[in-house]
């Protein structure tokens, strides 16, 4: 008689086939199809870790830039005088004063202004 580890097997594919709920056609249901959709699935979401990380930063450039702009100043100059000032704050923090708080982004603005 042959072994043919079938609990496992059928656990293994049960297994694959959840997390294949949802995908297009036979790439939820044919277990050969689920497992390159899965590992497919995988890759672009480890891609798509590090290219949040991207867009949330470019998201905050755009930001920090139009609130300089509405102040007669510009982004790199501002990050410049933020660094000859010896101030270190991320951009993301930068970004959220100039949405929710105007008036202390004016005064980072102005203190970068002083240092240049």
């Amino acid at each position: 008689m042959r072994v043919t580890c079938a609990v496992p097997s059928r656990k293994r594919r049960r297994r694959a086939l959840e997390r294949a709920k949802g995908f297009y056609g036979a790439r939820s249901k044919r277990i050969r199809t689920v497992y390159d959709a899965i590992d497919k699935a995988d890759s672009y979401a480890y891609i798509g870790r590090k290219q949040k990380k991207r867009q949330y930063r470019r998201l905050w450039t755009v930001r920090i830039n139009a609130a300089c702009r509405m102040l007669d100043y510009t982004y790199s100059k501002l990050m410049n005088g933020l660094k000859k000032a010896n101030i270190d704050i991320n951009r993301k923090v930068i970004a959220d004063l100039a949405v929710n708080d105007e008036a202390a982004f004016k005064a980072l603005v102005e203190k970068a202004k002083a240092a240049c």
